[in-house]
Formats: structure tokens, C-alpha cells, sequence
């Protein structure tokens, strides 16, 4: 592999734009793609293509978004005669030659039919036992792209029908669920992994999510686990913590403070609403919140990966051309991410003797330049 600079602006070592995101067809609840779906190795060229412009330095996927998934066939990634195992070579030799690495590898708990009643918490065993051996086999592709770390994604553990779950055993489950990575991580020697995270979100696909808050997987982490110190968790901010009316410059904080911040997923939302996934910056609202967010992760000390984790708008995209605007998406992610900075470096100590408001106010005009 080539060796690559590292981004290391302010407080971002690298940044990461993964598979899903690239690859997202946009399509929603109400309407179907808006693009065609690309095979995974266009959308590894596509990465490919923006680490040699210099835009990124890092990718990241679910195996789902590499390779299709056969429960019959646990084990295809380590068949040589396999398409699965032909397709992780292909893919692996396009960000090699263009120098991207891979920060996450996150097994897919939610696409499935199988698993539309949870991966790790679904109340059937064989259910549990295949969402296992899953997790085993994207741990396992890790390896083989040298990710840095493994992500817990809550996925479809939730519920909508309080009268029918297993209150006394879904903490239970997912502890057993969560501790077999580390297990296996261990067993097998998969030496690659710094760490792994949990990626907490309120609500969507399900109405209700086990673990729903920073705060929620953080207690989990050190009250159920058997490797606390492996585990961290990944916010995704703007959006997971502002859909239950949160604040990022809280969340990063807090997790600093425990030493918990893995690395940050980065994009933009509109409060209380759905998952927006927006790209940075973009929207109604977020700028002032998303700047003092890194302004909070400069003041701590805090430095590590940018993870970008959104979708282009779904008006944007460009049936005639599905390339060319998935190349603007990622261009305009890493500005964003360049201009988020740039303000918050503006932001300087209050001075002696303001109010909050006359500090707050003098904060905007140095983000500002007025």
C-alpha cells in the first residue's frame, strides 16, 4: 500500500469516507432509488479515485456493502474458489494501489429479513447464533483490509411492542453478543483491531433502540463488558444525538472526559426529526452547534478520524450520470469538514469580564469575521 499523509488539520488526524455512503442509490420510505446501485468495486474506485486527489485517507464498510452475505455459506470469505473471496481481493487491490485505508468494519444486522426482529437481541437463538457467526466473518474481512476498529451499529436491536420483550434478557444477549467479539478478536489473533465501538442512535429502523444515547453505550461498555478498555463509542453528530435533542459540544465532551471517543461519524441534521443524514454543514441548522463541537474537541486536547456518515440529497443525485455527482458528494463532505475547522480555529477565549451573552455574541463575530 502507498503511503499516504496524514490529513491532520486542528483536531482530525484523518478522514474517512466509507462504502455505504458513496454507494447509497438514495433511495427513502417513499420513493425508490434515484440512482443506479453501483457494484462494490465501482464504488471502491470511486474512494480510490478521491485518496489519490488527496480528499481522503481512509474508507470503511458493512460487509454487506462489499460482498452479498449467504447464510447457507459462513465461511465463503476463506474459499479461495468463492466469488466473495475473488471480489474482497479485487476490492482490497483498488484502495491498496491508491493508498486508502480502512478505519471500521461494521457487520450488517439489518438488512436481512432474518434479522427484521434484531441481530444480537432477537429473541430466537438460531437467530442470535447466525447474527454470531456474521459477526465473525466481517471481523474476519476486517482483518484482511487491516480496519482499525469494529463497530456495534444498534441495527435493528429495539423494539416497538414493550409487551412482548424480553426485558429480563435483551441486556443479557447483547452483552453475550458483544463480549464474542472480543472473544473471537482475541482467539483468532486479529492483531488489526485498535478497538472497537458502539454507534448508539434513539430510534430508526426500529421505533425504539436498546441503546439509544452516547450516554446508554457508554454504561453499557463499563457495566456489561468484559474488555471496557476495547470499547468506545463512535457519536454520530450532527444526527443520532440531535434526533433525541442533544447537544454534540456535550456528547464529545462527555465521552472525552471517559476516554471513550473512538473517532467521530460526521454529518448534519435537523433537531427531533428523522435521521436526516444530511452532509456536513448542509441544512437549515447545525452550523454554530457543529463548529463549537470541534471548537469542544480543540479545547480538550482530543485528536483522531473524521468518519463521514451521511447521503448526498436526494435531489441531487444524477440517474443520467451516477458517477459524477457521488464525486461532488465527497468533495463537498472534506470542504465542509476543511470550513468547519477553519471557523472553529477562529473562536478565541473569552475575554475577561464578559457575559455569556457578550461572550457568545463575541464568539460569532470572530467565527464570522466581522
Amino acid at each position: 500500500m502507498k503511503a499516504r499523509k496524514n490529513y491532520d488539520k486542528g483536531c482530525v488526524t484523518q478522514r474517512s469516507m466509507p462504502f455505504w455512503c458513496v454507494g447509497s442509490p438514495l433511495s427513502d420510505p417513499f420513493g425508490g432509488a434515484v440512482m443506479d446501485r453501483l457494484d462494490s468495486l465501482e464504488v471502491a474506485k470511486l474512494i480510490a479515485e478521491a485518496g489519490e486527489a488527496g480528499l481522503i485517507e481512509l474508507t470503511a464498510f458493512h460487509d454487506d456493502d462489499l460482498v452479498p452475505w449467504d447464510p447457507k455459506h459462513l465461511e465463503d470469505d476463506l474459499d479461495p474458489k468463492s466469488a466473495v473471496y475473488q471480489k474482497l481481493r479485487e476490492i482490497k487491490k483498488v484502495l491498496d494501489a491508491a493508498g486508502v485505508g480502512v478505519n471500521t468494519a461494521t457487520c450488517s444486522l439489518h438488512g436481512h429479513p432474518m434479522f427484521r426482529d434484531g441481530g444480537l437481541c432477537n429473541p430466537d437463538p438460531k437467530i442470535r447464533k447466525l447474527a454470531a457467526r456474521k459477526v465473525e466473518r466481517t471481523l474476519r474481512i476486517g482483518k484482511f483490509f487491516g480496519a482499525k476498529h469494529y463497530v456495534y451499529w444498534v441495527a435493528r436491536d429495539g423494539f416497538e411492542v414493550p409487551a412482548v420483550t424480553k426485558w429480563g434478557q435483551i441486556y443479557d444477549w447483547l452483552a453475550e453478543g458483544l463480549n464474542h467479539v472480543t472473544d473471537y478478536i482475541e482467539a483468532q489473533k486479529l492483531t488489526n483491531y485498535v478497538g472497537a465501538s458502539v454507534e448508539p442512535k434513539p430510534n430508526e429502523p426500529r421505533g425504539q433502540m436498546f441503546l439509544p444515547t452516547s450516554g446508554h453505550a457508554v454504561g453499557f461498555i463499563l457495566g456489561r463488558l468484559k474488555r471496557p478498555d476495547f470499547w468506545g463509542v463512535n457519536p454520530e453528530l450532527l444526527q443520532h444525538e440531535s434526533m433525541a435533542l442533544m447537544n454534540a459540544c456535550m456528547t464529545v465532551a462527555y465521552l472525552c472526559s471517559l476516554k471513550k471517543l473512538k473517532f467521530l461519524h460526521f454529518g448534519s441534521q435537523i433537531k427531533a426529526q428523522f435521521d436526516n443524514d444530511f452532509p456536513p454543514l448542509v441544512g437549515p441548522e447545525g452550523l454554530k452547534e457543529t463548529v463549537f463541537m470541534f471548537k469542544a474537541l480543540q479545547d480538550i486536547g482530543w485528536k483522531g478520524i473524521v468518519e463521514f456518515d451521511c447521503h448526498m440529497l436526494r435531489a441531487e443525485g444524477t440517474p443520467n450520470d451516477p458517477r459524477e455527482s457521488r464525486r461532488q458528494f465527497i468533495r463537498n463532505c472534506t470542504e465542509a469538514l476543511d470550513i468547519a475547522l477553519k471557523l472553529a480555529a477562529r473562536i478565541k477565549k473569552p475575554a475577561a469580564g464578559l457575559s455569556a451573552t457578550q461572550a457568545d455574541l463575541a464568539s460569532l463575530r470572530q467565527m464570522c469575521a466581522l
